[in-house]
């Protein structure tokens, strides 16, 4: 059987200009192996990190300790950053420190708005508080302690310390 004249210049054609791909690929061999041998091993790395964290999951009951928590509170535009609560904590903080030289007006709107920022870090810090729920001396004796929690946290109060310093001397 003889293969025609026509066919075979195609196929001679073809060869020579599929040369420099089969070269191509010969030569770059290495890197394409490299290229799915890495893939495979970051897909494997990444399949045993969600293993583990939904082993870690079930093991700690994760859902049980967040069901009473609105995560979504944490996506909110609005929502003051820790920063800026610290910041806020520390300016209302000397204001109430310095509270018995000022008008007696200002007394309950400081308190109020420093008692209402201690709620907003201990909401963040996940911190249990009861300002809300108490009066006079025990709200104060709360408001010490919930400063002391949020110390322990990491939020230094430098207003809160100023006053237990006054104390000590």
């Amino acid at each position: 059987m003889e293969v025609p004249d026509g066919l075979l210049l195609v196929l001679a054609f073809l060869g020579m200009a599929c040369l420099p791909i089969v070269v191509a690929m010969v030569l770059c061999a290495d890197e394409l192996i490299d290229r799915v041998v890495c893939g495979f091993a970051d897909w494997r790395e990444a399949r045993r990190e969600r293993r583990t964290i939904s082993h870690l999951d079930r093991a700690v009951e994760a859902d049980l300790l967040t069901r009473d928590y609105d995560l979504t509170e944490f996506d909110r535009a609005d929502r003051l950053s820790i920063e800026q609560i610290a910041a806020d904590l520390r300016n209302l903080g000397g204001h109430r420190v310095g509270l018995r030289s000022r008008a007696v007006l200002w007394d309950p709107a400081v308190l109020q708005a420093y008692d209402e920022r201690l709620r907003q870090a201990s909401r963040c810090l996940g911190i249990t508080e009861h300002l809300a729920d108490l009066e006079g001396v025990d709200r104060e004796i709360e408001r010490i302690r919930v400063e002391g929690e949020l110390h322990a946290a990491g939020l230094a109060l430098p207003a809160a310390r100023g006053v237990r310093g006054q104390r000590q001397r």
